[in-house]
């Protein structure tokens, strides 16, 4: 768990976490906080508990044991002032929605359930869409867009909400290399704008470019506050020599090895 040298109470704070499904733990004894600002990328095997993590954050998976904080409240509490973009987003390609009517889904809340979208829902639903370049598309069908479009879209709902913190799940894990630049230049711009995220993805070269620190998890935590991935965590995450992974990647990710190869 990282250190608070502000003071400042965490807008999340996990304390000797457990969770998991049916019985058996996914996440053991985990302890993260996310500060104001913060800009986490979670790397790790799939299995590994970086959904299960989200979803504990969400306050869709009770814990077994431990504490989970957000802006001292519990989850449940807190969840409102946190966007997510799920790592699949399914719709049915038939339904006739338009992009601005997905992006309002992020104004509902308590108070929408009776009541109409005001101007001002409508108003900040045009600013998050400028925000991520798909206002021209506002009125265009969904399924007419493409997976890199999508993904923005999605994106734009989830800051609809007027979050203090995004939480992303492979945010790009279906989209082209171009469409996954312009995705992350995004989430970088938003968290300059004071939007705090937490990221999970498997694309060591993106992360270590975006971020600004790094942890990564495979039923526990291994993260130090810092933006290198130490070949440490790599084996204890992915349990395979160093080598493969840190070899070929245009951004240096890992400490030089003994013999001065990166």
């Amino acid at each position: 768990m990282q250190n608070n040298p502000s003071g400042n109470q965490p807008l999340v704070e996990i304390t000797h976490l457990y969770a998991g499904y049916n019985g058996e733990t996914v996440l053991d004894d985990i302890s993260l906080n996310l500060e104001d600002g913060d800009f986490i990328g979670l790397i790790g095997p799939n299995g590994g508990g970086k959904t299960t993590l989200l979803k504990v954050i969400l306050g869709l998976l009770p814990p077994k044991k431990g504490l989970v904080r957000l802006m001292g409240q519990s989850p449940q509490q807190g969840r409102s002032q946190v966007g997510y973009v799920p790592q699949f987003a399914v719709f049915d390609t038939d339904f006739p929605i338009i992009v601005h009517d997905v992006v309002r889904m992020g104004r509902l809340s308590v108070k929408h359930l009776f009541k109409p979208y005001s101007k001002e829902d409508d108003t900040i639903v045009d600013e998050q869409l400028e925000k991520v370049d798909m206002l021209k598309h506002k009125d265009r069908s969904l399924r007419e867009l493409s997976g890199g479009q999508r993904q923005r879209v999605y994106i734009a709902r989830a800051l609809a909400t007027e979050p203090k913190i995004l939480l992303l799940d492979e945010p790009t894990i279906s989209v082209d290399f171009e469409a996954r630049t312009h995705i992350y230049d995004l989430l970088k711009e938003i968290n300059q704008q004071g939007v705090t995220i937490l990221l999970v993805s498997h694309d060591l070269n993106v992360i270590s470019t975006y971020v600004k620190t790094i942890g990564c998890l495979n039923r526990q935590l291994h993260y130090h506050g810092e933006k290198e991935v130490t070949p440490e965590m790599l084996q204890i995450g992915y349990n395979c020599p160093v080598d493969l992974i840190a070899h070929g990647l245009p951004h240096r990710v890992l400490a030089n090895h003994e013999r001065g190869h990166q």
